[in-house]
């Protein structure tokens, strides 16, 4: 079932909380419209900031307020904020010990046709090698609910990262959301499926076609990627025969190489591949476009799940 965009169900849920606390403020740099906020902004004008297009003055304000005791969102388009604004998120936010919430909106290759400059696959490798800032990729509207009730009165810093296209509904109501805590999706014995985001849903509809040719794989929403569920992912790959991570990232310093890392340092031998983004200029298209030519297209991760474990 087709549910809404997660950036529909985190500009709601914020509204929500926010009528309740009138500590929580919103920082925006002229992405009000995009990140779903205009009712936001109707409804509260007195809790939300707009600092145009000045990504850098965002993230000092949001350090500001958060130091007078205010639960501080800042968004802003995900490539523009952790590239013009890496300076300030390190010393501002991550090394002040602020708990602001950084809010990545169009992430991944969310604009499409707009093409590299607006592409953000590098976000989630710039924070993860910054100390002091947790990273969350929610996979759907239930794992988006829960990371914004939850970060409204989180004790760190948090940059959460969000695309823009409707998403399935990919929880059963079985799982229990917690930051730092993957969440496994789907059970099964020949392969292990690891993926954040967006993407996950592409890997569920590739571990359906699997199922229908009787290959039954394990797929772990890794929403929480720093700090990462080390416990997940190994406590999931000891009968299977390969472990695929999928991420809408570069594969330098994403979810793949930090699962190749704790494989690697546990000597663990398996079958292993990474999907993402190569490094290099990419195509331009649209975001299904992008994906289906680096492989990450329901069919294309299905057949390469079988080829790995045949």
């Amino acid at each position: 079932m087709i549910e809404r965009a997660n950036l529909e169900v985190f500009a709601e849920t914020l509204l929500e909380l926010a009528k309740k606390d009138k500590n929580i403020i919103v920082v925006t740099s002229d992405s009000r419209g995009s990140g779903k906020l205009t009712r936001f902004g109707m409804e509260l004008p007195q809790q939300i900031i707009e600092v145009g297009i000045a990504e850098q003055n965002l993230v000092g304000i949001c350090a500001g307020l958060s130091a007078v005791g205010k639960k501080v969102f800042g968004v802003s388009p995900s490539s523009f904020l952790t590239a013009r604004s890496l300076e300030q998120i390190k010393n501002d936010i991550a090394y002040s010990d602020h708990p602001v919430t950084l809010v990545g909106i169009s992430a991944g290759v969310s604009y499409g046709q707009l093409g590299s400059t607006h592409h953000s696959i590098h976000d989630i490798a710039v924070l993860r090698a910054i100390n002091n800032i947790d990273i969350v990729v929610p996979a759907d509207n239930y794992e988006t609910k829960e990371v914004i009730k939850s970060a409204v009165n989180y004790q760190r810093p948090l940059f959460i990262r969000f695309g823009k296209k409707p998403m399935m509904k990919l929880h059963d109501g079985n799982h229990n959301f917690k930051i730092g805590n993957g969440i496994k999706i789907k059970n099964g014995n020949d392969l292990v499926i690891v993926s954040t985001g967006e993407t996950v849903q592409r890997a569920f509809k590739a571990c359906e076609l699997l199922e229908k040719i009787n290959i039954s794989c394990s797929l772990i929403s890794m929403h929480t990627i720093k700090p990462f569920d080390e416990n997940i992912l190994l406590n999931s790959i000891s009968k299977v025969k390969g472990i695929i991570t999928i991420e809408e990232h570069s594969v330098s310093g994403g979810l793949g190489e930090k699962c190749a890392s704790i494989l690697s340092q546990k000597n663990i031998n398996l079958p292993f591949k990474i999907l993402g983004f190569p490094d290099e200029y990419m195509m331009n298209g649209s975001q299904k476009d992008v994906l289906d030519y680096y492989n990450m297209s329901d069919e294309k991760i299905a057949k390469i799940a079988q080829n790995m474990i045949k």
